[in-house]
């Protein structure tokens, strides 16, 4: 992690779907767990195995299928 104070996304009150691969150099996969734990409405799609930065092109039918169910799930509230 950085040398900075993580941001404060208490705030953030929309429903945010977070992905990421298990293996991921540009963003680390336990930066991406924390991200979701942060924001009140964060779901975390379980992390990508043997996948990095591309988790969700490399997976794309399960990442496409998890979208839309949180997509949908959103649309009928």
């Amino acid at each position: 992690m950085g040398l900075q104070l993580p941001a404060d996304l208490s705030r953030i009150r929309q429903p945010v779907l977070v992905a990421n691969g298990e293996s991921d150099r540009m963003v680390p996969s336990e930066n991406t767990i924390d991200l979701a734990a942060r924001l009140p409405r964060g779901e975390l799609v379980p992390l990508y195995p043997d996948a990095g930065h591309g988790g969700i092109f490399q997976f794309h039918d399960a990442f496409v299928a998890r979208a839309l169910t949180f997509l949908e799930a959103r649309s009928d509230a």
